[in-house]
């Protein structure tokens, strides 16, 4: 075979091989007779992150077979080397996607537990590895696909870590804390979550280096196991393994007063058992409830370690939040959050049954398939009525498998039909767990579609279903990438008042996303911005400053500010704006002056020093310091 056919042949099967994860891991981690998977997250976190590879392996299948052809002997063994390594690691992923998916959480399953979550580590390390060891270099890959790419090995980076920095602890046999990439703190609420390194004191242990070398090795000279052949290692296939404790009763377990909770599992403030543990930004775990009640009466510091924190994102903890709940089926402690034995824990501590609910909406949502429009109508408009009213609500429905229907019904031609199943989604999405959900279901080119062409309310909800979604770091990447951005600049533009703020909502949360700023700068963002400002009527400006000092820091979009003549607008702002946009105003000016002659000079020549020097004195604490370090630039330029 030729090399160009043998690299496409390579690219397809690359291609291909993600696409089967995605549906084995979709179907795996989606199973919702399955309730005592605890690595139904850790099954959602790989699925998604081998997912974003697909544009990057869509780039470069043309690419392949003219490297191949232009390279010496050494780059041709070198693309021979990281394709197989790919592929070697990809397999592996689905091999252990397959197992974990059937995984039960039994008194018994302990070891064969810690034994899926080392492979959880080696996978993950293997993954990383082989991306690392692809010449980027030798492609022509667009700027969103690098920093797709290198989002996914920054996350698997991150995940390695996690996975293997408490191997020594006795509860914390493969997990740490989940931490994302931070992107920084968003003043409209985003909960981005910042990257940092974990320590970790004992290394990579001998089993997990083992396992790294044997267990999921492909390619270099050891065999990959399939899941059936891991499973029967752990043997969790016919009759499930045995550990040392044998069949242990729950009449010998100890009772929860007298039970040691491990002091991992308790808030550092509460002292208690966490039900939803986030991370701040120093890596300490703490109660959403505590630490949030911490920082809103005014505290910036973390109550363990007095540290300053550099920001105020919770990042939630699903790692953790999986061990309390292995940890709590295994020792019969009632589990601290979610849906167990027709019951879900309250914020307050308290129980609701809600085993006479489950039945009904399980009703509904059968009836969202109905072939008759009737019955399709009535059902999306309970899962509506539903999904607004309570938390509980919208567990029990994405339990029953509603969200895959609602993705469907997205682009039915009823209207009312399309109107309340975007709403829906809306409302699902508040719920954290959720949002996993309806990615997985693909309902983003659903959603983006009826943001173009729905009913006004169905536009309006679209839009903010986006932002919803967009809270997750990832999310931001494949929003961007599904023709999001354009529909609702169009929509900030030319919508109905309401629709306008949840188009500069999501506008904003997708625009922290540096990827996506020149998507908004090309859609034509800065043009819909200047009209916000410029309206007689004031009702937006503080949305339009908000996303332009959050773009101004892009060359491409400093470039499109100063040629729609927004200098002007921006001071005369600084001496007639209300407090808050005179702030935005004098933050939008010093990002696009820094290393910018011209600009400072434009912003001299237009008498900004004024309004600049009573703003230092005078305003809030955050502009006194914009428009002092702009004086300070100021006065550089004229002794210059």
């Amino acid at each position: 075979m030729a090399d160009g056919e043998e690299s496409l042949v390579t690219s397809v099967f690359l291609l291909d091989l993600v696409r089967q994860i995605c549906v084995v891991g979709t179907s795996g981690a989606g199973d919702k007779n399955n309730n005592n998977n605890v690595f139904r997250k850790d099954c959602m976190d790989l699925v998604r992150r081998v997912s974003l590879l697909t544009h990057f392996l869509e780039e470069i299948s043309g690419q392949l077979g003219s490297l191949n052809a232009l390279g010496s002997c050494s780059s041709s063994s070198k693309e021979i080397n990281w394709s197989s390594d790919l592929v070697a690691a990809l397999q592996s992923a689905k091999n252990l996607l397959s197992l974990a998916g059937i995984f039960q959480s039994t008194n018994d399953s302990d070891s064969a537990a810690k034994k899926i979550a080392t492979l959880f580590h080696s996978v993950t390390w293997k993954l990383e590895k082989s991306l690392a060891n692809i010449p980027y270099d030798q492609f022509d890959i667009s700027e969103e696909v690098q920093e797709q790419v290198a989002l996914v090995r920054a996350q698997l980076r991150r995940a390695t870590e996690r996975y293997g920095s408490k191997n020594s602890r006795e509860i914390s046999f493969a997990f740490a804390q989940q931490i994302e990439k931070d992107v920084g703190q968003s003043p409209m609420g985003n909960r981005l979550t910042r990257s940092r390194h974990i320590e970790n004191s004992g290394g990579v242990s001998h089993e997990v280096a083992e396992n790294i070398q044997t267990a999921v090795s492909g390619s270099n000279g050891s065999k990959d196991h399939s899941a059936y052949q891991v499973a029967s290692e752990l043997n969790v296939v016919d009759g499930g393994e045995k550990d040392s404790l044998g069949n242990k009763s729950g009449e010998d377990l100890k009772k929860h007063d007298t039970l040691k909770v491990p002091d991992d599992f308790l808030c550092p403030i509460s002292l208690e058992l966490m039900r939803d543990p986030v991370i701040v930004a120093t890596g300490q775990t703490y109660e959403r409830s505590y630490i949030q009640r911490w920082i809103d009466t005014g505290n910036s510091t973390c109550p363990k370690t007095q540290q300053k924190l550099e920001h105020l994102t919770l990042t939630p903890n699903y790692v953790l939040r999986s061990l309390i709940t292995q940890w709590c089926a295994e020792h019969k402690v009632e589990q601290p959050t979610g849906l167990a034995n027709g019951r879900i824990k309250k914020s307050d501590g308290s129980f609701r049954d809600v085993s006479g609910d489950i039945a009904p909406i399980q009703a509904i949502v059968r009836k969202l398939s109905s072939r008759l429009i009737e019955d399709r109508r009535a059902a999306v408009s309970g899962v509506r009525s539903l999904s607004k009213r309570s938390t509980d609500n919208r567990i029990l429905i994405a339990e029953a498998g509603a969200i895959p229907v609602l993705v469907n019904l997205l682009t039915s031609e009823d209207t009312l039909i399309q109107e309340n199943a975007v709403t829906s989604i809306l409302n699902l999405s508040i719920y954290e767990n959720n949002k996993a959900l309806i990615m997985l279901a693909g309902a983003v080119p659903s959603i983006v579609q009826v943001l173009r062409a729905g009913s006004v309310e169905a536009r309006e909800n679209a839009a903010a279903t986006l932002f919803s979604l967009s809270l997750a770091d990832e999310n931001k990447i494949i929003i961007g990438a599904s023709g999001a951005i354009p529909a609702l600049v169009e929509l900030l533009e030319n919508g109905s008042t309401r629709g306008k703020k949840d188009a500069a909502t999501a506008l904003f949360n997708l625009c922290i996303y540096q990827g996506n700023k020149g998507r908004a700068v090309r859609a034509g963002i800065i043009t819909a911005l200047l009209k916000m400002l410029t309206d007689s009527r004031n009702c937006m400006v503080d949305e339009a400053l908000t996303i332009l000092s959050v773009l101004a820091s892009n060359q491409d979009a400093k470039v499109a500010i100063v040629k729609a003549s927004i200098i002007p607008v921006l001071i005369d702002l600084l001496r007639t704006g209300l407090p808050r946009n005179k702030e935005n105003a004098a933050a939008i000016l010093l990002s696009l002056c820094k290393r910018d002659p011209e600009n400072l000079a434009s912003i001299s020549r237009l008498g900004a020093v004024i309004p600049l020097t009573e703003l230092a004195k005078n305003g809030t604490e955050r502009a006194k310091r914009k428009a002092t370090s702009m004086l300070e630039h100021l006065r550089r330029l004229q002794q210059n």
